[in-house]
C-alpha cells in the first residue's frame, strides 16, 4: 500500500496551515471589539448534549466566548464553579471532526488541560452499563486524527494522565476497567465483521472521538485525559441498545466525576 494512493495518508507535519485557530480567535476579538475574557485553563468536554442544556438551564453554567461560523450554529464555551474552582466546557457535538474543531477552539482561547467523556459501546457483553472505563489507545478508524499524527494503526493515550485518573478513581474506590477503545466515523457500519476484528484487537469499547482528541491533544501540546461510560452492547448476534439499565441521574454524577479528575490535571 502506497500513501499516494490514499490520500488520508499524506499526512504533512508542516506545523502551520491556512486557517490557525489562534488568528481566527484573534480576529474575533478585534472585530467584535471585545474585553478579554479570563479562560479557565482547566476544560470538560462532556458528550452528553442534554446535561450540557439541562446544567445551563439551572444556571449552572455561564457562557464566557461563542466560537462564530457562517455554516454551523453558534458554539458556545462555557464556565462553571465546581468546589471553589473555575473550569471551562466545551460544547463537542457530534463525531470527530466536530469535536476536534470545538477542542482547538478552545485551546485557541487558552484551556490546556481536558478530560473529555461521554459513553461508549461495549464489544463485551460482560462489561456491566454504567462501568467506567480509562481508554489506553485509540484505532484510527475515523479520518481526523490522520491530519494530526502520521498513518499509524492506533494512537496511545497520555499515560502520566492515565496515571492520575487511575489514582483518583482508585482513591475513591471508584471501579474502573483499562483498555483499547475503537474511534469511527460510521456507527451504522459497525458490522460483525469489523466487530469481531476489533475485538481480536484487544477493543473493548467503540466511541467516534477519541483518537481525534488524542491527536489533537498531542500536536497541540496540551494534556488530554478521557474516560467511558459503558453503554449499549454491540458483542452479540443483535444490538443491544441496554435502554432497561439505563440511570437517569447517571449523566449529573459523572460531569461531577469529570470536573473533580479534571482540577487534579
Amino acid at each position: 500500500m502506497k500513501s499516494q494512493d490514499y490520500p488520508i495518508l499524506e499526512y504533512d507535519p508542516e506545523r502551520k496551515a491556512l486557517i490557525e485557530p489562534f488568528n481566527l480567535v484573534k480576529r474575533q476579538k478585534l472585530n467584535l471589539k471585545e474585553k478579554k475574557v479570563d479562560i479557565p485553563e482547566h476544560c470538560l468536554i462532556p458528550f452528553y448534549f442534554h446535561a450540557i442544556k439541562n446544567m445551563e438551564e439551572k444556571g449552572f453554567l455561564k457562557e464566557i466566548a461563542r466560537e462564530r461560523s457562517l455554516v454551523t450554529p453558534p458554539l458556545p464555551l462555557y464556565e462553571m464553579e465546581h468546589k471553589g474552582e473555575r473550569l471551562a466546557v466545551m460544547t463537542p457535538g457530534l463525531g470527530a471532526p466536530f469535536a476536534a474543531g470545538n477542542m482547538e477552539y478552545a485551546i485557541a482561547m487558552g484551556c490546556k488541560k481536558f478530560i473529555a467523556f461521554g459513553s461508549c459501546g461495549v464489544l463485551d457483553s460482560t462489561i456491566s452499563r454504567d462501568q467506567l472505563i480509562i481508554p489506553t489507545s485509540a484505532i484510527r478508524d475515523e479520518g481526523t486524527s490522520y491530519h494530526y499524527s502520521p498513518p499509524s494503526r492506533e494512537i496511545i493515550a497520555n499515560v502520566g494522565i492515565i496515571a492520575k485518573i487511575q489514582n483518583y478513581l482508585k482513591n475513591n474506590q471508584i471501579k474502573f476497567l483499562l483498555g483499547k477503545t475503537w474511534s469511527t466515523d460510521a456507527f451504522y457500519r459497525e458490522t460483525p465483521l469489523k466487530i469481531e476484528k476489533r475485538r481480536k484487537e484487544g477493543a473493548i469499547a467503540v466511541e467516534m472521538e477519541a483518537a481525534a482528541l488524542f491527536a489533537v491533544a498531542q500536536f497541540r501540546n496540551v494534556e488530554l485525559g478521557y474516560l467511558l461510560a459503558a453503554g449499549d452492547d454491540i458483542s452479540g448476534i443483535e444490538w443491544d441498545p441496554r435502554i432497561e439499565t439505563l440511570s437517569l441521574d447517571f449523566h449529573e454524577r459523572f460531569f461531577s466525576l469529570a470536573a473533580d479528575i479534571c482540577l487534579k490535571l
